[in-house]
């Protein structure tokens, strides 16, 4: 059977269909990258916002006009939406969050024991999401309630995997030739707290570590709290990605407040010094939410300040979205539509100048890259396209295909929001 595989949203969801893929792979089945050569397609979905929701049902539809007979969707939208799912064309079969992990062996009638000896090596998916990092599930769900958030609705309570599967999923991804590892989760920072022992996500990242010869370990988004100064420290390995992805969602102690995030701008901004004092060079992203119900002009005005303030190397703007089942859904003093766009276009506007002026910092620099993609132009080389630890992007040319090679590089020059580099040595064949 020829197998296409798709996913919208986060890194987790990512590392979810990676999983899938192998387990396919296992059964012997052959995965491809274009619908069009497929008898099944898998679809893991999302539904972090309304657009999240459309990019699912629209990645489904052009599954269905490729050709695709069966077509199977699982992830938060599909889960959450699961009439609405089956009433697309082709879906067959919605495989719900919490029947994830067995939907390979459901599917094709195959004993879940197939599936639970020692992994195959990882190995990127074919087709566009062809990758060189290697996205590692450590953690799901989560026990926060923000007001905003219908992924808690979607992947229920929190729950971590167990350190053993956590290593053998990395050694997987070693073998299968990745470069970088990023460990994923809901609620990363949550890692161990059920698991009972005193586990702690800087245990795991100490394990991990100790245990294999990764070249790049990165860490997907971290909620603020769950950090204190110490956790800092682990950066004195070098093969951790200075980079932290630390979600504000918004710069207003009175709207933090109403989003029921346990954060303010003294503890964020505190948090945020010690990172800096502690990993020289960090590149500090976060996320926004803008129009949150009852942001008056007072609120953002004091959001926008805040981010600022804090010099972030970038961010994701969100505008926010009402999600049906999330305490927000049912709030007062709605903020209009025009606004919340008016203010979205105000933030993204901050985070392009603050990201500009990171990026500044690194002219004349030697950086390792890890080159993600290559072009082939022909007698002008090879055109470049990876990231540094730090998360910039790099372009370079080379007479050489590099793609998952880790080169030093040395920064040029601005190069449309990326940077241009020129490359110094290859540090990996």
């Amino acid at each position: 059977m020829k197998v296409f595989l798709d996913s919208i949203g986060c890194r987790l969801n990512q590392s979810e269909i990676e999983r899938i893929g192998r387990d396919f792979r296992l059964a012997g089945c052959e995965l491809v990258g274009d619908p069009a050569q497929a008898d099944l397609a898998v679809i893991n979905t999302c539904t972090v916002t309304r657009r999240a929701d459309a990019d699912s049902r629209q990645k489904t539809r052009q599954a269905a006009r490729a050709g695709v007979d069966q077509i199977i969707l699982t992830g938060c939208w599909a889960t959450l939406e699961e009439h609405s799912a089956l009433e697309l064309p082709k879906v067959t079969r919605v495989v719900k969050n919490d029947d994830k992990s067995r939907l390979v062996a459901d599917i094709l009638s195959q004993p879940p024991e197939l599936f639970n000896r020692e992994p195959l090596q990882r190995e990127p998916l074919p087709g566009s999401r062809m990758r060189t990092r290697a996205f590692i599930k450590v953690q799901d769900g989560c026990n926060n309630r923000c007001a905003f958030c219908v992924t808690t609705v979607a992947r229920g309570s929190a729950l971590s995997i167990p350190t053993a599967t956590v290593l053998r999923e990395v050694h997987a991804a070693l073998r299968g030739g990745s470069q970088e590892i990023v460990l994923c989760g809901v609620h990363l920072g949550s890692w161990g707290k059920d698991l009972g022992q005193g586990n702690s996500l800087r245990d795991l990242i100490q394990l991990i570590l100790k245990k294999t010869d990764i070249p790049r370990f990165r860490l997907s988004s971290l909620e603020p709290w769950n950090l204190d100064a110490n956790f800092f420290s682990l950066w004195q390995d070098t093969r951790l990605c200075r980079h932290l992805h630390l979600p504000l969602q918004s710069g207003s102690d009175a709207t933090l407040r109403r989003m029921a995030r346990k954060t303010s701008q003294d503890d964020y901004s505190k948090l945020i010094t010690a990172a800096r004092e502690a990993i020289p060079d960090v590149a500090i992203t976060t996320d926004i939410i803008v129009g949150f119900p009852g942001e008056t002009e007072e609120e953002f005005d004091d959001s926008l300040a805040f981010v600022e303030a804090m010099n972030f190397a970038g961010g994701h703007v969100f505008t926010y979205s009402e999600r049906e089942g999330t305490p927000a859904y049912s709030f007062d003093h709605v903020v209009p539509s025009s606004v919340r766009r008016e203010r979205s276009a105000v933030m993204r506007a901050a985070f392009t100048r603050s990201a500009e002026c990171y990026r500044h910092l690194f002219i004349g620099q030697i950086l390792p890259v890890l080159w993600e993609s290559t072009t082939d132009l022909g007698e002008a080389g090879w055109q470049l396209s990876g990231l540094t630890g730090n998360y910039l992007r790099i372009k370079a040319s080379d007479d050489e295909d590099r793609w998952n090679q880790i080169s030093d590089v040395e920064i040029i020059r601005p190069a449309k929001g990326d940077l241009q580099g020129r490359i110094i040595a290859n540090r990996s064949a």
